[in-house]
Formats: structure tokens, sequence, C-alpha cells
């Protein structure tokens, strides 16, 4: 059976332009042309390319919060009409204990934005909406015996919490894939192997026993999302043991990857799933402008192989993977290896 690269136009609505690193205001690497340069790879692989059906947005409030869905919508309005330019980026950020919620939208910008790295456009929550659908869509075609099929979503989404954006993601698409499945009654894990940690993923499933949440990125003692991520994280309450992570050293290679996924895959198995949701991050390439690993092309045909050779049910959700020479041919490697094991 063809797999299928699930993917909404729309998404290209959202093609952010603001981007703090180290203090130095940059242009973003989660542009629009990344989603161009990905769907041409998936279907120069002969991927079968699918429209997903308009979001069912109660969907949403499965896995996100009524109030933060309701800032997503109303942001960009309110923004301009206090005379905000541009985009909507936060510049506070409160210590949320004891704190209140505010009114004004520059408090509830910086309630619900972690970080400056998620600015809102215009049309930046229809994107994140498209996005979702494509998530959403992906794992209905999984459960319905595709076998595996590919979301191609951005903007991406599993630093984004129930309730705040965070780098670059304002909906949880790997979560909410988890949510169907779970509503289908099927028993489900989420494999991370972006370069980052997926703390809003995390954050959603913690104190959960029905989702297995298993993270492999680089050490956050040295990376983004600096405060999440540590192997000591287990879960709480019905979800301890449920959350997995595996911090892996900057500069990480091949090798020293595939070990440590076949530790993941594992505890994967011990779960027993009936689909296993992938968040794919391609930034974990040598060359992403972003990387903090050493991975090679060749490496994410092999990292394809180990996981489709366990021969679960999989809906692969496009999380990181930046503007580079090699994003395309990086995707093209890993659905090379997918389709030979």
């Amino acid at each position: 059976m063809v797999m299928s690269v699930v993917y909404d136009p729309a998404q290209a609505l959202h093609d952010p332009q603001f981007f703090l690193m180290r203090g130095k205001a940059v242009a973003s690497p989660e542009r629009a042309s990344r989603g161009e340069t990905l769907l041409a790879a998936a279907v120069g692989s002969g991927l079968r390319q699918v429209t997903p059906p308009a979001l069912d947005e109660a969907w949403l409030a499965t896995v996100h919060e009524a109030r933060y869905l309701a800032f997503l919508a109303e942001a960009w309005v309110a923004w301009q009409a206090i005379g905000g330019g541009g985009e909507v980026v936060a510049n506070v950020h409160p210590q949320r204990a004891h704190a209140s919620y505010p009114d004004g939208i520059v408090g509830r910008a910086g309630w619900h934005m972690g970080d400056t790295a998620c600015p809102l456009g215009e049309h930046s929550f229809s994107a994140a909406k498209a996005a979702a659908a494509s998530a959403i869509h992906a794992t209905r075609l999984v459960l319905e015996g595709a076998g595996s099929a590919y979301a191609l979503c951005r903007p991406p989404g599993h630093h984004a919490y129930a309730d705040m954006a965070a780098g670059f993601c304002f909906l949880n698409n790997a979560a909410l894939a988890a949510a169907v499945v779970r509503a289908a009654e099927a028993r489900v894990a989420i494999l991370d192997v972006d370069v980052h940690h997926g703390n809003g993923t995390q954050a959603i499933f913690y104190d959960r026993s029905d989702v297995l949440h298993v993270s492999l990125h680089a050490d956050p003692r040295l990376f983004y999302p600096w405060f999440w991520g540590y192997a000591g994280e287990t879960g709480e309450g019905a979800g301890q043991g449920y959350n997995v992570n595996l911090p892996l050293p900057l500069g990480t290679d091949d090798r020293a990857y595939l070990v440590a996924l076949e530790a993941a895959l594992d505890r994967v198995a011990a779960h027993r799933p009936d689909v296993l949701v992938v968040a794919l991050g391609l930034d974990i390439h040598e060359g992403d402008p972003l990387a903090g690993f050493r991975v090679t092309a060749d490496g994410f045909a092999r990292i394809a192989e180990r996981i489709a050779q366990r021969r679960w049910p999989t809906v692969l959700v496009q999380e990181g993977g930046y503007p580079s020479p090699a994003l395309g041919q990086n995707l093209e490697r890993f659905l090379a290896g997918w389709s030979a094991a």
C-alpha cells in the first residue's frame, strides 16, 4: 500500500518573520518554504498527496484549554487594536505561581506564549489548524488500516502545551494524533526523535498512563527547551513511569543515536501499542541550522528501518527540520529506509 502524505496548503499561510537568537532579531527558520521542500521530497519519494477534510475543532479541546484556543483565535485582532506592530510577540512571561489571569492582550500573550519563538501572525491560527487537521486525518488513515501515513505538519507542535505556545508551536499535532487513537479505544505510544525535547507533549500526558511518551533529544542542560527533558522526569500520579526521557550529548552521531533508539523502541514495545505516533524531527541532521547532533543522511535511513521493523501501525508527524540544502534529502532517505524495512 502506498503511504500518503497528508498536507493542507493552508499551512503556508503561517510564515513567521521574527526570531530572537542570542539577543539578535533574525529571520525565523520555521518559514513556509520548509513545507514546500518537505512536500516535494515526499511526493518525489512516491507518496500519495492527500488534503485532509476540514478540521472538526472539537478535537482541539481534547488536548488544549478553552481560554488558550480563544486567545489564539482573538490575539491578532486584539493586538492590532492596541496599535501592535506586526506579529504578536510577548514581551512579558510571568511566573504563574500565585498569578492571576489578565484581561489585556499583552498580558494574555505573555500567559499563553512560553517564549519569543512563536510569533503569531494574521493567519497563524488558521495554518496551525490546517496542520492539526493533517495529523488527525493521517491518524484516521492508519486506524483504518493504512499501515503508516505521513502528516506533514507546519507549524510543528511538540513544544505546545495545553495552554501555551512555544518553540514555533501552537497546537500539539502529535498529542492530537494520540487523542484520536485513544478515542478509538486503542493503545498508543509517542516516540519523539526531534533534536529538541517534546516538552509540550510531555506536559499534556504527564499524569496519564494511557499514553506512553518517549523522547530522544539533546541534553537540555545545554540546549532548548532548557528546563524540561531531564531523565528524572518520569511522570506523576497515574502517569508515573509513562514518560521516558533519553537526553543525549551534543554531537551525538549515527552510532550512538541508534543505540539509544533501540532502548527507546524496547520501552515502546513493553507498552504494546496498537498505534505508534512518531514526532519526526529532521533537525538531528549534522547540517541543520539548529542542529545539536551529527546524524547523517544515511543515519535517517537506518533510524527509519529500525522503527519500521517493529511493524507497528505508525503515524509520522512532522516536527523540526529547518531550511538547509539537505532538508529534502533527509526526508527522502528516511522514507527510503521506511519502505525498505
